[in-house]
């Protein structure tokens, strides 16, 4: 196989592992001889055995007892419970069903994909880490696709098969659910809430395949798919499981292996569009499944499955933790993490959604698609692709890796993406537009802005892909324009301010503002924007239009949360329940779009909307109880003012970021 030509950094060392499946027998290579090597010491362990295992446990039978104790059950009717509760959760892997997997996806992923690309130096590191230590693979969720390709991967090199957390609705596929349960999947409930047996359950079987070694575990550390395609905010309950063992001093060590998925083009683009727009997701069916085969007509381009580093949890935890308090309870009872520990886990979490950006491989489609949302009333193509390959030499300043197909002209590159992507974009006289779904006899208001927020949401999905390259200069960007004077110290108190209302529409480690600050400063100053002085930044003569530009890139969300501020403030009552809060504020935003007040379309994103609350609740300018099992919300409409007021007309150096509430 080929090395792909991959600009920056990591130039070599990809290959496409469909070529050789175009060259040669499908079923021959669903068959050959599968001989993975294990986990040093580990003894080949049945799932039965292993559920055993975890019903037999001096953990389990500690919480039963407890809860014996608080709810006056019988042990019997508890360790029935329990052990229906496994039954519903446990994977039953089996190689037959591997093998069938591996041949039906060998002719999906021909028909899919143009190509998937592998890097085969971190297979190798991969391998050779679940020899020695427990392997937890941890990559970013983008598609439904990311576990099958993650697995069908594993099998082509003879790599052990992984252990997999998916979704409790797969499992209700009927024979898609058991092809996934006995191809390694393990089932969690959405919504656990506080059943303390069922954590207690969940925790112990995720524990007990880490400290014997039974296979590689898979997790998703954002808990759910992204349905904006950009990196979400960490979730850390599976997080604390796998580690547990580790600070037990179960296992001497635990390695994490980041894994990034990147896609030309997603199958399940529309959907998410319309899922942000509020349409219920369909449900998870065997024949919704079978309804939806005709994507497989379609072409999705090319996928790239990078396999970062593995990461060595007993390195990072040195000066971090002291293990010894964990000497001090018997390692069969539970435990709750102290402040320290929640703080490196969380820490370790973050950092492993940083190593998936930095590992992501874009497209000139994603660049593009960056371009085209600062144009939405077109744009002429051969203007997109002067800008979009201005904006790939910024992106490589900024340490991208790009695809870009070499022996190929510009212009090719760029019609060749319009074309992959038309269900996105269409190119009539040499401008280009965004697509609008067409729709039987004539559309209300309303309905022509949902349709228009379709594509423009389609569209952002792609730009998020490679947003995170330009976060940190943008906001930095940003603040020097807002920020009252050049000064640095100015512009750094703004940057905070960016960096935490931003907090969950971007992940950013915390407690690292200063190096993050620094980071976006050095990417401007190496690629020749600004200069630096001891005390103050500046922008350089040739350095304004890239400045404007990175703050167009940050602009649809900065007027989108200024519409949520706005609405909170003038529109929204002091308390309100969340379903409520949806409803109510896409009616007020679509209502200032028929009256042509605001062309922000990304302010229909209920994801946005939430992130805008989650960042309020931070700032304490929202507080939220639980009220008949719902979430409710009062707003500080005062604070909220304030906070409203910073973004639109800067920092004041008379406003510390702490005390502006």
């Amino acid at each position: 196989m080929e090395p792909l030509s991959v600009d920056g950094a990591e130039a070599d060392g990809f290959f496409d592992i469909l070529e050789e499946r175009r060259r040669s027998s499908d079923l021959s290579h669903a068959f050959r001889t599968f001989n993975p090597q294990p986990y040093r010491g580990a003894t080949p362990i049945a799932a039965a055995a292993l559920n055993r295992m975890v019903l037999e446990s001096q953990y389990l039978s500690y919480i039963i007892q407890e809860i014996m104790v608080e709810c006056d059950e019988p042990r019997e009717a508890l360790l029935e419970e329990a052990s229906a509760l496994l039954d519903e959760m446990s994977q039953n892997l089996q190689l037959g069903f591997i093998r069938l997997l591996g041949f039906a996806l060998s002719k999906v992923f021909k028909s899919v994909f143009s190509s998937i690309h592998v890097n085969e130096d971190g297979l190798t590191r991969l391998q050779q880490a679940i020899q020695e230590y427990p392997v937890i693979l941890m990559p970013n969720h983008r598609s439904y696709m990311d576990f099958l390709v993650l697995s069908y991967i594993m099998f082509t090199y003879d790599l052990s098969i992984p252990v997999i957390a998916a979704g409790i609705p797969l499992m209700g596929m009927k024979l898609i659910g058991e092809i996934f349960r006995r191809s390694g999947a393990f089932f969690i409930r959405r919504a656990i809430g506080s059943d303390k047996l069922y954590w207690a359950v969940l925790s112990e079987y995720v524990r007990t395949i880490v400290r014997t070694g039974y296979a590689p575990l898979e997790f998703y550390v954002e808990g759910l798919r992204s349905r904006t395609l950009k990196s979400l905010t960490p979730k850390l309950g599976m997080m604390h499981m796998v580690l547990e063992p580790f600070f037990k001093g179960e296992v001497f060590d635990i390695s994490l292996v980041p894994i990034s998925i990147s896609y030309e083009r997603v199958l399940e683009e529309s959907l998410l569009a319309h899922e942000l727009l509020g349409v219920p997701k369909p449900k998870e069916t065997t024949e919704a499944l079978l309804k939806a085969r005709t994507v497989l007509k379609e072409d999705y381009g090319c996928m790239h499955v990078c396999f970062g580093n593995p990461v060595s949890v007993r390195d990072l935890v040195k000066g971090k933790i002291n293990r010894r308090q964990y000497n001090l309870v018997p390692r069969d009872l539970p435990m709750k993490p102290s402040k320290e520990t929640q703080e490196f886990v969380s820490g370790l979490a973050h950092m492993i959604i940083r190593l998936h950006e930095r590992n992501v491989v874009l497209s000139a489609w994603n660049l593009m698609a960056v371009v085209l949302l600062q144009n939405l009333q077109g744009i002429d193509l051969d203007l997109l692709t002067h800008k979009t390959l201005g904006l790939r030499r910024l992106a490589l300043r900024f340490g991208a890796h790009l695809r870009w197909p070499k022996n190929v002209s510009d212009s090719e590159v760029m019609s060749s993406s319009v074309s992959l992507h038309h269900s996105v974009v269409r190119c009539e006289r040499g401008r280009v537009y965004l697509v609008e779904e067409a729709g039987p006899g004539p559309v209300t208001q309303e309905e022509a802005v949902f349709r228009r927020a379709a594509a423009v949401l389609m569209c952002a999905s792609y730009r998020n892909q490679a947003v995170h390259v330009f976060t940190r200069p943008a906001m930095v960007a940003v603040a020097m324009i807002t920020a009252a004077r050049n000064r640095t110290d100015d512009v750094f108190h703004h940057f905070k301010f960016l960096l935490e209302l931003f907090s969950n529409e971007f992940v950013l480690i915390p407690g690292q503002a200063v190096q993050d600050f620094e980071e976006g400063c050095s990417l401007l100053q190496q690629s020749g924007v600004i200069g630096r002085s001891d005390e103050e930044i500046y922008v350089r003569d040739n350095g304004q239009e890239t400045i404007i530009f990175l703050r167009e890139i940050l602009q649809p969300f900065i007027e989108s949360y200024q519409l949520v501020f706005r609405y909170l403030c003038e529109e929204s009552s002091q308390t309100f329940r969340e379903k409520m809060f949806s409803n109510s504020i896409r009616s007020f935003i679509v209502k200032l779009f028929i009256s042509g007040e605001v062309e922000s379309y990304e302010s229909l994103s209920s994801d946005l909307q939430k992130n805008v609350l989650s960042a309020l609740l931070s700032m304490a300018a929202v507080t939220k109880t639980k009220v008949d099992d719902q979430n409710e919300f009062r707003v500080n409409k005062s604070a909220v003012k304030r906070i409203w007021d910073m973004l639109r007309y800067g920092w004041s150096p008379q406003i510390s970021v702490n005390a502006r509430l």
